[in-house]
């Protein structure tokens, strides 16, 4: 789908991630949905990039970071071409902003930044590093938290970092959101 086997994989969990953090903090139920299909999409975009540059091992060269950057501006085009509900295309958008505005592709910060992009942000973080990913071995659940955790208020949204820990202090599991997010 879009490039490579990982990206898949990855995406389903982003969604349900997702979804756990934004039944944490209090949303209805329809924008939970939402969410997490706005997390199962998030990375849509990487079709631009070359799955030889997904699945690489070792260090970027700058073009290759260049392609990298494209596919959240990628993605919001394909979504919204698609005719989906306008969050999914801001989520895959803004998925990579930052509050402080260190993110990419637009430098937003703070609440320039939808509510659901800071969750789906959180959420792909700590999946991201909790798993393996093509270029390096899993980091851990116990790493992935305390980035976010490190970053909260200035990377990160506080209260979406807090949800995000309430969430496995709970027993999320990947597996088990399977049958209660569908």
């Amino acid at each position: 789908m879009c490039g490579d086997p990982y990206t898949a994989g990855h995406m389903v969990n982003v969604g349900k991630l997702s979804f756990a953090i934004a039944k944490v903090l209090g949303l209805d139920d329809e924008r939970c949905h939402r969410i997490r299909q706005g997390g199962e999409v998030h990375d849509v975009g990487k079709y631009v990039v070359p799955a030889e540059i997904l699945a690489r091992s070792g260090k970027l060269d700058p073009v290759e970071l260049s392609l990298i950057k494209r596919h959240p501006e990628a993605g919001a085009a394909v979504l919204k071409s698609a005719h989906l509900p306008p969050l999914l295309a801001d989520i895959a958008l803004s998925h990579h902003e930052r509050l402080d505005g260190s993110g990419y592709p637009h430098q937003r910060k703070g609440e320039e930044i939808s509510l659901a992009a800071r969750i789906v942000a959180v959420a792909d973080v700590v999946e991201a590093m909790a798993h393996l990913r093509p270029y390096r071995a899993a980091l851990g659940l116990t790493a992935a938290l305390d980035t976010i955790s490190q970053g909260a208020g200035s990377l990160f949204d506080r209260e979406v970092v807090e949800a995000c820990h309430t969430v496995f202090s709970v027993g999320f599991s990947y597996d088990t959101m399977v049958r209660a997010a569908s």
